[in-house]
């Protein structure tokens, strides 16, 4: 099998790493890929967002399935110029899309469905969440518990150019659920918790992801298909009656709260960065799996997961989440891949033969182990190998879990 991974992230390494393992999968590609991704197979300086070049590669390459990482392609259709030339793509169409790339039409839906969710307010009351409708990159929720909160949340909502919805703040503990769909059927993966707040103990603005851990300690794993029988069955099967079915990673932010489970926001594709936690955990073919979604026969497909656990805190660049590096020397990758670490590459470049930042997120590093507690060891041991200029990172990541584990 020949495979295209589209993107460039920590996520699409992840992909990749995970796929390269399938002893189906004959050569990997790329597009446009990072220096991660390189190792793996080939690069091709490819746009994500640029429809026609990737259907001219696929072609090329006579690729039997295109995987799209990021959500931006998929919003913009890219996924439905490959699938109309005939080539098998694990992702959604645009309009499937809309479930991430309108917050108003994901409430849509989610009413339709019955599926629990946070109120949307017509008027702003305190305590409160603003979102902006559209995508953000994951930095266009805000949280407002004063009326400085929310002035300022309107100034930036404003500033993404897009509408915005308001929200009852709902308590409680975050979770992450993912599902492969075909469009009809389902394949739960394993949970995760992220940490989405720059700082330490959740302060700061929001950012694309800081790290993320699985499993999730007071989760039983019955009750994962619990979740995704009562939240993602209902909307995958609304859409598939809207005649526009989802294909591909259907991603569930939930709270979980005194009340019982409410949807957070559905994402269209696997998450960032807990793809990075989920796939080292799976037992499995993935490549196999994605394809048969791809082909809309996902129903005698199984996907193992084992007892491991995994930690992923991500190195930023020091101005993240509000700006980026470039041109930064990175050391200390290989000797963090030494202690046993998984180093995914999410914005990072080569400049003569040296390793160099490249984006606001730089390093995703993955630790490893029998629990919790030794996975963090071994993702903060390698974390501290590693060094480029301004480097950022947060030191909480599972540190709370790792307690309710014990």
């Amino acid at each position: 099998m020949r495979v295209l991974v589209v993107g460039s992230g920590g996520r699409e390494h992840a992909l990749a790493w995970k796929l390269a393992q399938s002893p189906v999968v004959e050569e990997l590609h790329a597009a446009p890929g990072n220096p991660g991704i390189a190792s793996l197979g080939q690069c091709h300086p490819i746009r994500a967002e640029d429809g026609e070049s990737l259907l001219e590669l696929a072609r090329t390459l006579a690729a039997d399935l295109v995987v799209i990482g990021p959500e931006a392609p998929l919003v913009a259709g890219v996924a439905d110029q490959l699938r109309r030339a005939g080539v098998a793509v694990f992702g959604p169409s645009v309009a499937a899309a809309e479930i991430e790339g309108s917050k108003s039409f994901a409430k849509d839906v989610m009413r339709a469905a019955g599926v629990p969710t946070a109120e949307t307010m017509s008027v702003a009351r305190l305590p409160c969440v603003v979102k902006a409708d559209g995508l953000t990159a994951g930095k266009g929720v805000f949280i407002c518990r004063t009326q400085e909160d929310l002035e300022a949340a309107l100034r930036a909502v404003s500033a993404f150019g897009a509408q915005w919805v308001i929200e009852e703040l709902l308590e409680g503990e975050e979770l992450s659920l993912f599902a492969i769909v075909d469009g009809g059927n389902i394949l739960a993966l394993p949970e995760s918790r992220d940490y989405s707040r720059v700082g330490d103990g959740d302060t700061g603005p929001n950012t694309g992801g800081m790290g993320s851990f699985s499993p999730v300690p007071e989760l039983e794993a019955s009750r994962v298909t619990e979740l995704v029988d009562a939240i993602h069955r209902p909307v995958v099967e609304e859409m598939a009656v809207r005649g526009t079915p989802f294909i591909g990673c259907l991603y569930a932010g939930l709270m979980l709260t005194a009340d019982g489970p409410r949807v957070l926001e559905f994402n269209c594709r696997f998450g960032d960065p807990e793809t990075q936690v989920i796939l080292p955990r799976l037992d499995g073919d993935l490549a196999q799996a994605l394809l048969a979604a791809a082909q809309g026969d996902l129903a005698e497909v199984e996907l193992g997961v084992s007892d491991t656990c995994a930690v992923t805190v991500a190195l930023a660049a020091g101005t993240y989440p509000e700006g980026r590096d470039t041109g930064s020397p990175i050391s200390g990758v290989e000797e963090a891949a030494d202690l046993g670490a998984l180093v995914f590459h999410a914005g990072t470049a080569v400049r003569d033969g040296q390793l160099v930042t490249s984006g606001g997120r730089i390093l995703n590093v993955t630790g490893l182990g029998d629990t919790l507690e030794e996975a963090r060891t071994r993702a903060y041991e390698a974390c501290e190998r590693i060094s480029f200029s301004g480097a950022r990172f947060r030191r909480d990541i599972a540190a709370k879990a790792v307690n309710v584990a014990g």
